[in-house]
Parts: structure tokens; C-alpha cells; sequence
């Protein structure tokens, strides 16, 4: 293995013989970026009165067995995570009587109302519906 491939191998770059690390100016897109649409968040309450707040409760608060769906502890379970994880903690388990009830696309719905009722910004395009790009928004409780 030559030197420039152990460099390469590294993640490093070798510029005018010196190695340097990649640019970290791309910053991974966050909640904060308007990743969902008030259409969607609308659509998504209307599943979360439906299939959620019996047990999360209405304001999302939840009710001590049923965990917050807002606030510090869900900011701090979820904080720097990718959204694509909450996803499929909805997807396997929720509703608990009948995951299944509620297809992927309406939880991502719900989700974007998760992310309005926590006053994320919406945008002007609604949250991906695929596992794939929903692993390229993080979760930042605090704006970046």
C-alpha cells in the first residue's frame, strides 16, 4: 500500500504535502431546515387525533406509560439522531394494538406534526417518505 492510498484510506486529502482533513463545511440538514410542509403537519394531526392521542394525549404530553411526544425528554431521546430512526420506532410499534393499521407514509405524516407541534419550521417540501433521505435529517432540538 503506497502512502497517497493509506492517506486516501484515511479520509485524508494530501494538498502541497500536507494531509488535511475533508471539508466540514457541508452541515447535515436538520429539522430546523423547513423539512415538512403545513399540508403535511395538517394531514399528520389528523392522524395523531385518530391513532396517537389516546395514549400521547391530545398536546402531546403523554400520560406517563405513553411517553412525550414533545418537550426536554423527547428532545433529549432523540437529540442528534436521524429521523429516519423515529421513524421506524413508529413503524414497528405504533399503534401498539396494530402497527400495521397506520401505513409508513401516514406515520411520516404524524411525524411532521410531531414537528410542527415542537415549533420545527415547515417548508416547501414535504418530509420524505423513504427510510433512505429520512437519514439525512437529524434531529437538533436546538437550532444549529
Amino acid at each position: 500500500m503506497t502512502f497517497r492510498s493509506v492517506m486516501l484510506a484515511a479520509g485524508l486529502v494530501w494538498v502541497a504535502g500536507v494531509a488535511m482533513a475533508p471539508s466540514l463545511n457541508a452541515r447535515q440538514k436538520t429539522v430546523w431546515d423547513g423539512v415538512y410542509t403545513e399540508e403535511q403537519a395538517k394531514r399528520g394531526a389528523e392522524l395523531y387525533t385518530r391513532d396517537c392521542s389516546s395514549c400521547h394525549q391530545d398536546d402531546l404530553a403523554g400520560d406517563g406509560f405513553a411517553p412525550a411526544l414533545s418537550g426536554p425528554e423527547f428532545a433529549a431521546a432523540w437529540e442528534g439522531l436521524p429521523v429516519a430512526d423515529l421513524l421506524d420506532r413508529i413503524r414497528v410499534s405504533m399503534p401498539p394494538t396494530d402497527p400495521g393499521s397506520t401505513s409508513v407514509a401516514e406515520k411520516v405524516d404524524i411525524i411532521a406534526y410531531m414537528f410542527k407541534a415542537n415549533r420545527f419550521p415547515a417548508g416547501t417540501t414535504e418530509l420524505p417518505k423513504d427510510a433512505g433521505s429520512l437519514k439525512e435529517i437529524e434531529y437538533r432540538a436546538n437550532k444549529p
